[in-house]
């Protein structure tokens, strides 16, 4: 089972300073228990506050001397510049197949042993997936699954539209409205991972994870 936290340091108390900090422990504590990828979804930042913020997270990640992979929510050229594992492409974003050309003959390629850029894809429909298997991504992350408590008027996908999607040529991990008790649900339908912002960051994520490999 695949494991993927995504960041969102508006949801922690205080001012700037007292959020990144929160942040970055979070994501130590994530890089030490096993998650598999980490996203920084901080759309709000600037491109420099965003390469600050990446780059103290890589750091924490490679001082646990952890295996999590970053990936950096639409900037390949933050990504690029920082040093990160891959990018998570937006539904209407630029293709995989451009990020990875890109990617490829950037020659500021820092990523662990060269090795070519992980690409995830936000996907919401069967076609979704299939496009991106057929353009190259890595995996896609399919939502919402589950009714969100947040998310007014968003219609969930539900169990069979995330089962059809499974049968893509990709790993397709489950987003939305995601907790311990319907994890199973997801991967028993085919998915084959688990994203989620809340539950990683609002919970102990040592017992997350065992619960959900378990």
């Amino acid at each position: 089972m695949l494991l993927y936290y995504i960041t969102d340091r508006t949801q922690f108390a205080g001012d700037e300073k007292s959020r990144r900090q929160a942040l970055l422990n979070k994501i130590s504590e994530a890089a030490v228990c096993g998650i598999d990828f980490i996203q920084l979804r901080e759309k709000d930042l600037s491109t420099r506050e965003l390469e600050s913020l990446s780059n103290a997270a890589i750091q924490v990640i490679r001082g646990k001397s952890s295996n999590a992979r970053v990936l950096i929510n639409s900037r390949s050229d933050v990504a690029l510049a920082c040093g990160a594992d891959g990018v998570h492409l937006r539904s209407d974003d630029v293709s995989p197949s451009e990020v990875r050309k890109t990617w490829s003959c950037s020659t500021v390629a820092f990523t662990r042993e060269k090795q070519s850029a992980v690409i995830a894809i936000s996907c919401h429909t069967t076609a979704d997936v299939t496009h991106a298997a057929a353009q190259g991504a890595d995996f896609a992350v399919f939502a919402p699954v589950f009714e969100k408590k947040d998310a007014f008027g968003v219609l969930p996908a539900g169990l069979s539209a995330l089962s059809e999607a499974c049968c893509a040529k990709i790993p397709v991990l489950a987003l939305g409205g995601i907790t311990v008790e319907n994890a199973r649900a997801c991967i028993d339908v085919g998915a084959q991972g688990i994203a989620g912002i809340r539950l990683f960051q609002e919970h102990d994520i040592a017992s997350v994870i065992r619960n959900l490999r378990s």
